[in-house]
């Protein structure tokens, strides 16, 4: 991969969410439990990037302990484009590629790649953030009940599960010293 411009690589780099990745010239967001990488190219006049945001995660057959029919796994995909179609209307970028959806249903898993022009590099990344999220609030509603989860699936239900208990206590869970903020991460 070539290098990020530098107006992408310091944004990223000053942002507490990205962490980069190991000699790949990307960044991985750490508030989400899938696979994420954001990468970017220099862009056309005064622009300052051509992101593409990759998000990797299960399928919902790999997803599960159980056994998933084929027509119940087909539906859950098509519900999840469907429900992606409109994902850059949470995003301040409006020059963008359409989604492009891809499942590997032998290696177990969906890949979400988001392709936008950012004029300013920060909300680039801010955008880049927000993009993840969306996908991965799209793929917890997408968690058919019934079901016995593992992995990123079970992770989310838990995370979910722990939120619930917080707003009824009135409690917020681990603190970040530094920040007097709740550590998105833990």
């Amino acid at each position: 991969m070539t290098a990020l411009p530098p107006p992408v690589d310091d944004a990223l780099e000053g942002h507490e969410a990205f962490t980069p990745i190991d000699d790949e010239h990307a960044y991985a967001l750490e508030t989400t439990v899938f696979e994420t990488t954001v990468t970017a190219t220099s862009a056309d006049g005064e622009r300052n990037g051509e992101f593409t945001v990759t998000v990797v995660m299960p399928t919902l057959d790999a997803a599960t302990d159980d056994d998933v029919a084929p027509v119940v796994e087909d539906g859950w995909f098509e519900t999840f484009e469907r429900r992606l179609e409109d994902i850059f209307s949470v995003a301040q970028t409006s020059t963008h590629d359409t989604p492009r959806i891809e499942r590997d249903l032998a290696a177990g898993e969906v890949r979400v790649i988001l392709e936008y022009v950012a004029w300013d590099a920060t909300e680039g990344v801010d955008d880049a953030k927000t993009l993840i999220e969306y996908v991965e609030g799209t793929y917890a509603q997408g968690i058919i009940p019934g079901y016995s989860y593992r992995g990123s699936a079970a992770a989310l239900l838990t995370n979910a599960q722990q939120a619930g208990r917080e707003a009824e206590t009135g409690s917020s869970g681990p603190r970040d010293e530094g920040s007097g903020r709740s550590d998105p991460r833990l």
